[in-house]
């Protein structure tokens, strides 16, 4: 049985913006990983570190890993 991570990062736009999903409702856009940090402390995920968010098991990096955000 597979689980759905809570997190769902799209991938790249032609802006170099990825949609932010959390438990499948949009919770903005991101251009990097500090953004992620902002979205995710706004939805009350305590993670600081960047490092922390690019090898969470709660992400689903959609199409392009968490260090890829160019179109």
């Amino acid at each position: 049985m597979s689980t759905r991570r809570p997190v769902t990062v799209e991938p790249p736009d032609d802006q170099g913006g990825r949609l932010v999903h959390i438990h499948e409702q949009p919770v903005g856009r991101a251009y990097g990983l500090w953004d992620m940090i902002v979205l995710l402390h706004r939805a009350g995920l305590d993670m600081r570190e960047e490092d922390e968010i690019a090898t969470s098991d709660l992400i689903d990096w959609s199409g392009a890993g968490p260090y890829e955000w160019e179109p």
